[in-house]
């Protein structure tokens, strides 16, 4: 029975210290030592976090925008809709720094476009907040909804758009996005010649 004891705690502290070990090389851009953790069977180390701030090895290559890294560790089965301590998915960050590549890498892997950080605020929110037109539009193409509110002041992308005069032509894309949605026989009458 204590031998049971005994090896429970050296797991553990072998796991750690790969996982350690796995987002160093991610870091430091180490192919090979990272290649090296993703190739032992069975494991599921590309989603392991950072015991500090819960980032993922994406989140680590999405900082650095370094899509040649996002897509093979993407390949190597990351999950990119995993969230750090903040709530922050890697679609979120490649958002915040305007990372179009990062976030269209993201999305051709089915990155959730409506999760939510800790304040409720969705990639289109903040993509709105920052005046970002090619990501707002990227965003919308890919099903973000600009009604979804954040809980932090209760307000949607479409009202944030609305309210900064600024952001007129992220109001465009948004509206721009609801035209394309409606079916091309919407609003037509059709009588009874058809």
């Amino acid at each position: 029975m204590v031998m049971c004891s005994l090896a429970i705690p050296h797991a553990a502290t072998a796991q750690f210290s790969s996982s350690y070990n796995f987002l160093k090389a991610v870091k430091d851009r180490d192919g090979t030592e990272a290649t090296k953790f993703l190739n032992q069977p069975g494991t599921v180390i590309v989603n392991t976090r950072d015991v500090s701030t819960g980032e993922t090895a994406l989140h680590i290559v999405m900082a650095r925008r370094d899509a040649t890294w996002a897509g093979f560790l993407l390949q190597k089965g990351a999950n990119p809709n995993l969230r750090d301590k903040q709530g922050t998915t890697p679609l979120m960050l490649a958002t915040q720094l305007r990372f179009v590549e990062g976030a269209k890498i993201l999305l051709a892997k089915n990155a959730d476009v409506n999760q939510t950080n800790n304040q409720g605020e969705t990639a289109l929110i903040r993509a709105v907040q920052l005046r970002d037109s090619e990501m707002t539009r990227l965003l919308l193409k890919n099903g973000a909804d600009p009604d979804r509110p954040d809980t932090l002041a209760g307000l949607s992308a479409r009202d944030y758009a609305t309210r900064d005069r600024r952001a007129a032509s992220i109001l465009n894309e948004i509206e721009k996005a609801d035209a394309e949605k409606k079916p091309e026989s919407e609003g037509r009458f059709f009588g009874p010649e058809g």
